[in-house]
């Protein structure tokens, strides 16, 4: 007879109560830590500004706008497969700071601020285009 083998186990009960940090999770230079710096550095007063002072308590744009350009610039265009990814997917859950917009919100937004968005997207793209290039 051969050698008796062992494995690799997981104890999942354990592993349940493990506190995870999500920027331990991405490396320092993943594309989402990239998305969240971009978008620290753009003019977003245009788009606080046509915010009303009625309704509940928004997203802030950094949030809502950071997922949008992260799922675009992964192939993710839905915003029901942008809000699942933000309990799903690491990077997407960094980026909403583990909050999770629901798809209404994130369709919403993207269809208010169109016009708005495309000129942040422009320069947006433009950082992200530098960045892979380097």
């Amino acid at each position: 007879m051969g050698m008796k083998r062992t494995f690799k186990t997981v104890n999942y009960d354990q592993a349940l109560d493990l506190t995870v940090r999500l920027g331990d999770c991405l490396p320092p230079e993943h594309l989402a830590r990239f998305v969240v710096d971009s978008v620290a550095l753009l003019d977003l007063s245009a788009l606080y500004a046509r915010y009303g002072s009625r309704g509940g308590e928004p997203y802030a744009p950094e949030v809502v706008l950071g997922l949008l350009l992260y799922g675009y610039a992964t192939g993710v265009f839905s915003s029901r497969k942008i809000e699942r990814a933000t309990y799903e997917a690491v990077p997407f859950r960094f980026i909403a700071g583990n909050l999770h917009p629901d798809h209404d919100t994130l369709a919403t937004f993207r269809r208010t601020f169109l016009p708005e968005l495309k000129e942040l997207f422009g320069a947006a793209s433009s950082c992200l285009h530098r960045k892979r290039a380097c």
